[in-house]
């Protein structure tokens, strides 16, 4: 394997790549905990659905936050985390309307899940752009499994065999 296309298999910047994942994951488990905090002590009141949909939604994110931490990039994953968190923004501006502005500023909690959420929108879109698609990894993963079995100790970084 050539030097170049080595440096493509590894992707573009792998720094920022680390960088920026590390964000997307702290984002949605910030997210998804403020949520859980919010809803626990409010799920005895029949009346308001919020909080077991913020307990799912909560657990959805730090879910996603568990996947993405633990999985290879997958472009789906991050469109899916992009997805959640905006969710919970549009949802946000949804509830309140015009005056999602003055609830944000009377509830520390919501500034903290808000500002998260931003965060992670712009982390996991920018991740998105920097994985490759999803076949490209499935292709990879495929190339590792069947080299692990062949007993082929390719380095991908130098393209030398280790024997």
């Amino acid at each position: 394997m050539s030097e170049s296309s080595a440096e493509a298999r590894d992707g573009r910047d792998a720094t920022t790549k680390r960088v920026t994942r590390a964000i997307a994951i702290q984002a949605a488990a910030v997210s998804g905990a403020v949520h859980l905090l919010w809803a626990w002590p409010r799920l005895g009141d029949p009346s308001d659905p919020r909080p077991y949909v913020f307990l799912l939604g909560g657990a959805f994110a730090v879910g996603v936050a568990v996947a993405t931490l633990r999985a290879p990039e997958y472009r789906r994953l991050y469109a899916l985390g992009a997805g959640t968190l905006a969710g919970f923004l549009l949802g946000y501006v949804g509830w309140y309307g015009a005056a999602a502005a003055s609830a944000l500023a009377t509830d520390p909690l919501a500034i903290v899940a808000k500002a998260a959420e931003v965060v992670g929108v712009a982390a996991f879109l920018a991740l998105y752009r920097l994985a490759p698609p999803t076949s490209v990894v499935l292709e990879r993963r495929n190339e590792t499994k069947s080299a692990e079995k062949t007993g082929d100790n390719e380095d991908p970084t130098s393209g030398r065999s280790d024997s």
